[in-house]
Order: structure tokens, then sequence, then C-alpha cells
């Protein structure tokens, strides 16, 4: 099902009360899209998923409407997949091996995942701690995570930082070398490590870029935020939409683009004064009208 002008999009809604409340949650704003937590975002510790609860989660998908390819879970805060060996590292992969299997018992195909810091260690040395926790990850799920799809982040830039570059998202996929794995497009990471989406030129390039280096076929997801950091400022800040230093006209480019119109779209701009999520939904229906 498709609403919003044809588009596939909502919000990371909450879980409060229970995995399935997130299905009303939806619903109430009006997506056609969203993504969740599947537990605390910000502790280690995790309760296995309620069998009452993932029924119930199934059963209101099946009636929302809501397609389920069109859900997402997002790792939670703590875990560095990209650090080096040791109990974090191990925890890390632990939690990741943990969401996979989540997503799979909730019928979630995607799983998009923070890419971390390699803490001082080097690029290539933090790309090869990642690429075995995933592997990891993987090879401790394969029948309790099958059909979930492993999207990797792209991020802002900040120091020590993996994924910045499309090239960096390249070489991490051929070193994984599976259909399991995928990426997941946020436009304010994109935006404040230097790729240029204020004009619907400098989408044309920045796109281009991505599939040259990339590859449309990786991108299964876009995380759709507008940027309160200047381009290349290694920010990752998000703004509500078209509020930003990317603006109205270069997300409505962004959107407008035969790669993007078809994808999954999750907003995660904020909830303040300014605007809430149904007054962000309504700019972005007004962009694609």
């Amino acid at each position: 099902m498709q609403m919003n002008g044809g588009y596939k999009v909502g919000f990371h809604v909450s879980i409060a009360g229970g995995i399935s409340n997130s299905v009303d949650n939806a619903k109430g704003i009006g997506c056609s899209a969203f993504q969740i937590f599947s537990r605390n975002p910000r502790g280690w510790a995790a309760k296995p998923l309620a069998p009452n609860d993932v029924a119930a989660f199934r059963n209101k998908m099946a009636a929302s409407g809501i397609d389920r390819t069109s859900t997402v879970v997002h790792m939670p805060y703590l875990p560095n997949l990209s650090g080096p060996s040791g109990e974090m590292y191990t925890k890390s992969v632990d939690t990741l091996a943990g969401e996979i299997q989540r997503a799979g018992e909730l019928g979630i195909p995607y799983l998009v995942i923070h890419l971390g810091s390699h803490l001082g260690k080097g690029t290539e040395a933090g790309m090869g701690q990642l690429v075995n926790a995933i592997t990891t990850a993987r090879d401790k799920t394969k029948k309790k995570g099958e059909g979930v799809t492993v999207l990797l982040e792209n991020n802002a830039g900040q120091k020590n930082s993996i994924g910045a570059t499309f090239e960096e998202l390249r070489t991490i996929l051929d070193k994984l070398d599976g259909n399991d794995v995928g990426v997941c497009l946020d436009t304010c990471h994109a935006f404040a490590s230097g790729y240029d989406l204020r004009t619907s030129e400098q989408v044309v390039k920045t796109l281009g870029a991505f599939d040259k280096s990339v590859g449309f076929k990786e991108l299964k997801v876009v995380h759709l935020n507008d940027s309160k950091g200047a381009l290349g400022s290694n920010l990752d800040r998000h703004e509500h939409i078209g509020l930003g230093n990317i603006g109205r006209a270069g997300i409505a480019a962004f959107l407008g683009h035969k790669a993007i119109a078809q994808l999954p779209i999750i907003m995660e701009t904020p909830v303040d004064e300014k605007r809430d999520d149904a007054k962000n939904l309504k700019a972005f229906c007004e962009l694609v009208s």
C-alpha cells in the first residue's frame, strides 16, 4: 500500500507498552512505512520478545495496510562494531546477532546499523572488525535471522568513524560479499560528510556518485532528515524537513529522483516547539505533491 503521494514514508515510532503498539503509533500519524528499536536502545540488556507481543505485532501489521517490506529495525546506540577486540566488541557482536534474530521474529526485513568508530586504530582495521562482526552475527543467526537484510548506514564523517564515504560503503559490501547486506542512505549524514543535496543539479551529482561507487541496487532504505550543520561540517544533527541547510528545494529534488521514489523513507526528525511528526509529514506531502 502506498500513500502520501505514492511514497512509502513514515517515522521512527515508539514501542512503549509493547512492540505491537508501534503499528498503532505508525498508523496514527499516517505512516506507510516505519522504523523501531526492538528494545531499549540505551542499554545492553534485552529481554526476549514476548510471543504474544510478536503475534500481536504480526496480526496488526497484516491488518494495517502497511507493507511489511517498508518496516525497519534500528540497532541500539551502545554497540561499536568497528572497535578493537575486547569485551565491548564482543557485546556489540552479540547485540547485532540478537537484533537480527529479533527482526526475523517480527518479520521485519531490514536492520539498520551504525558502523561505529575504529577508535584511532585506522580505517582498514575498523573495516576488518566491522566485516568480522557482521559475518559472525550472521553465522549465529542463519535460521532465526533468515529474510533479514543488514543495512549499512552512512555516517556524518566524525573523527575515526567508518562509512562516511560512498567508496568506504562499497569496500565494506565487497568484503561481505553476500545478498543479505545493503545500504541505508541518511541525507543529513551525507550532507554533513560533504555530499551536496541543496539543488537538483547537486542531487543528480551526489546520487550519481552513489550509483557509481555503491550502486542503486544496494540502496534499500532512506533516512530523510534535513541538517542543522553546514555542508561538510561532520555534524550529526537532524533538522525538520525543509528547515535545515539542505532546504526545501534540495529535499524536493532528492525525493523526485527515480532511484528514491520507490524506497521506504523514514524521517528521524525532531519533535519540538517548531514541529511534531504530523507537521513533518505534512511538509513532506507538500514537497511531493
